[in-house]
């Protein structure tokens, strides 16, 4: 196998790296505004001019460097559209999630074990195989009865959070100016 033959594994790497940090900076970003009530709206603020510095302004910059035309087709618009939007639904329900008491090891074990299940449904619903749905093979199937048992796994068996460390309290000696 060449190294260009597995460019799509790198950035694959890559976006489950990303997608792997996500949830639990989003769930520290929001717990770090320091505000109970509004939190993750600040959070997900942030996360939307994130989303702008790079899926607006680094594709524009890409195509206006590589000369690209500018014709967009309305199907194309429509899809890629509906992508962000699915895309960023999803981002706030996760913040959601994480205000109604989920944390970030169960919400996010849920999202990244369910997603591909989605997926799969949803692509062979749109893109049926040759054949039809009834020639699908065992171990797809078995696949996404793993992916599906995985994350339920995952989420009920979760490890317990660590014991709680406490600060040392400062000793006071006698004769300091602190009695």
């Amino acid at each position: 196998m060449n190294h260009k033959s597995m460019t799509w594994l790198y950035f694959s790497l890559g976006t489950v790296f990303c997608f792997g940090v996500y949830g639990i900076f989003l769930h520290s970003g929001q717990l770090a505004m320091a505000d109970p009530v509004n939190g993750r709206y600040k959070a997900f603020l942030f996360v939307g001019i994130a989303y702008f510095l790079v899926a607006v302004l680094a594709p524009l910059g890409i195509l206006l460097f590589k000369g690209a035309d500018w014709q967009l087709p309305m199907k194309g618009m429509g899809l890629s559209l509906l992508a962000g939007i699915m895309g960023a639904c999803g981002a706030f329900c996760i913040l959601l999630a994480f205000g109604a008491k989920g944390t970030p090891t169960v919400v996010m074990s849920i999202v990244f074990a369910g997603a591909p299940v989605v997926n799969a449904v949803v692509g062979i619903l749109m893109h049926p195989p040759h054949g039809g749905i009834g020639n699908l093979k065992w171990q797809f199937v078995a696949g996404i009865l793993l992916a599906a048992i995985g994350g339920c796994l995952v989420s009920l068996y979760k490890p317990g959070p660590g014991k709680a460390t406490t600060p040392p309290t400062p000793q006071v000696q006698a004769g300091s100016n602190l009695e």
